[in-house]
């Protein structure tokens, strides 16, 4: 990991952080951005004084233009990309009978076209550097669907098909992909969903995991020599069901 040039998108929610210090701890030299500057520049002074090489920008990753520049001063700055994380998403949990169509549109302009758009940046850069890892945090709602998560699992199940088939196409240019998948996990999510869905969520992230154990997973599969690449990650805690 030593050196590494790691962009986390999303870097300043709880997993997106949590995998910035397991990887700025392990030598990377680290890229968070995030559309919530507050948060974003508390992390980055956190892993600073904590003598990582750290950089911040504030990106609205739904914006197709600020991306691009986000990725073009990353390789302005550092030469090259070896990691691009993508963290950044939101959670909606109501039945489709309450028609809630803003957070339907949120749903799909963050989970999937956020994650597209982060990609179609930094693709051409992978690319001619034929290496690089791409990792996309999917959900375990992109592999079950449930009453009132419709439309958070179709974002999170377009995620996973995308992922596949951008890892069948970069196969043989030296550039990874992986899906991590997590169940409940202690980030504060959940919080935002105010329908009718609340009081169940709120029992199953009871059991909720902390942030740091998906970061290591992500470090696990980045960690992985170059011959070698992890695909897919389910993370849950042990008692959660579904």
């Amino acid at each position: 990991m030593t050196d590494r040039v790691v962009l986390i998108v999303g870097g300043a929610g709880g997993i997106g952080c949590a995998t910035a210090k397991v990887m700025a701890a392990r030598g990377a030299r680290i890229i968070l951005a995030d559309i919530d500057a507050a948060r974003l520049n508390s992390v980055v002074a956190s892993l600073a004084s904590a003598g990582a090489l750290v950089r911040g920008y504030e990106v609205d990753v739904r914006k197709r233009p600020e991306v691009a520049a986000l990725i073009d001063t990353v390789v302005e700055e550092f030469g090259r990309l070896d990691v691009m994380i993508n963290a950044a998403g939101v959670m909606y949990m109501r039945p489709l009978t309450e028609l809630n169509t803003d957070e339907w549109d949120h749903s799909i302009d963050l989970n999937l076209k956020g994650t597209l758009w982060s990609i179609a940046a930094a693709l051409p850069v992978l690319l001619a550097q034929r290496s690089g890892h791409i990792v996309t945090l999917g959900s375990i709602h992109g592999l079950k669907v449930m009453a009132g998560g419709a439309v958070h699992s179709a974002s999170k199940f377009a995620v996973r098909a995308f992922s596949e088939g951008l890892r069948a196409e970069l196969a043989h240019h030296g550039v990874r992909v992986t899906t991590v998948m997590p169940g409940a996990v202690a980030t504060g999510m959940e919080t935002k969903t105010t329908g009718t869905e609340r009081e169940r969520l709120r029992d199953i992230y009871a059991n909720a995991i902390p942030p740091a154990a998906v970061a290591n997973a992500i470090a696990y599969a980045v960690e992985q020599p170059a011959a070698v690449s992890v695909n897919e990650v389910v993370i849950r805690p042990t008692v959660q069901q579904i």
